[in-house]
């Protein structure tokens, strides 16, 4: 346990002060993928732009010959922010990991294209890896905090389509409810080092548009019927507002008989697999995550 690690990094993002005012659009997506560029990604990776579905995409491959299967990563940012990029860290760790090869969608953002573009997105990729031949027994769905909640959203929306189902789901810090009814929005307000719940309502606006959040694929954790999803991981951290997102929706898989793991860290903040050397528990995590992705997919993990 790296107890001190832990609390160096809490007391580090707490000297961050939340933006008191919401920002542009264009300045918080500068930021955000700032802050991303900052954290270390793995280099024995080779990234290639490609195309996913109608939307651009980065694909990920670890070097030599890849391992059967495919990872398609969903790159968390709010809804409004982000791109394969900022996604990147997460998605080679995992690729170094399994050395499984993976795609990271570039899925439409908010405000711009509110729900459900990205959901639509998503779901048209999906599609279009099973048009192309590939076996849905050797696809596993990998996302961070949004992209974490599309995971299972796009699950849902592939089941109403009448597709089959991937191998399995990897969420980091899902965000699968957009109620925003967790006890730990109140909870965890003075421990997360990132998220306000008035920051959060800024940017859950802008992905709504006029929608009502209390849907499904808008808050899986709340309102979905999981029935016959695959098997579910979900990474958590206990300084973050999102806890209860992935608390509640793995109580939510059990109800619908849906095998799932709720793999909470204590004392780390949200989406904290990207601290890499800085925190031995997010090394650790990634481990889990690629032995688990290996296991759906019937490969032998790389570490």
């Amino acid at each position: 346990m790296t107890w001190q690690q832990r609390r160096d990094l809490e007391a580090m993002l707490q000297k961050e002060a939340h933006e008191p005012e919401p920002l542009p659009i264009g300045q918080l997506r500068e930021g955000f993928a700032a802050m991303m560029a900052q954290f270390p990604a793995p280099e024995d990776v080779r990234s290639t732009p490609t195309e996913l579905g109608g939307r651009p995409a980065l694909r990920v491959d670890p070097e030599g010959e890849p391992r059967p299967g495919t990872i398609l990563y969903l790159h968390g940012g709010s809804w409004v922010l982000g791109s394969p990029a900022t996604g990147f860290v997460n998605t080679a760790n995992l690729v170094t990991r399994t050395r499984v090869a993976a795609i990271s969608l570039d899925y439409r953002l908010a405000p711009e294209h509110p729900f459900p573009a990205a959901v639509d997105d998503c779901l048209a990729a999906y599609r279009a890896l099973l048009d192309a031949g590939t076996d849905p027994a050797a696809i596993v769905f990998a996302g961070d905090s949004a992209g974490g909640g599309l995971s299972v959203s796009t699950c849902l929306a592939a089941r109403a389509a009448g597709l089959p189902q991937p191998a399995a789901i990897v969420a980091f810090s899902p965000g699968v409810d957009l109620t925003r009814a967790g006890a730990s929005m109140v909870t965890r307000q003075d421990r997360d080092p990132y998220f306000t719940r008035e920051g959060f309502g800024h940017t859950t606006a802008m992905y709504l548009g006029d929608q009502d959040p209390a849907q499904p694929l808008l808050s899986p954790a709340v309102y979905a019927d999981l029935t016959g999803l695959p098997p579910m991981l979900l990474q958590v951290g206990t300084n973050e507002l999102l806890l209860d997102d992935a608390v509640r929706l793995a109580a939510r898989a059990t109800e619908a008989d849906v095998d799932v793991i709720l793999d909470v860290t204590a004392a780390v903040p949200h989406v904290f697999q990207a601290f890499g050397p800085a925190l031995d528990e997010a090394g650790r995590a990634l481990d889990r995550a690629a032995l688990f992705i290996s296991q759906h997919l019937g490969v032998s993990a790389a570490r």
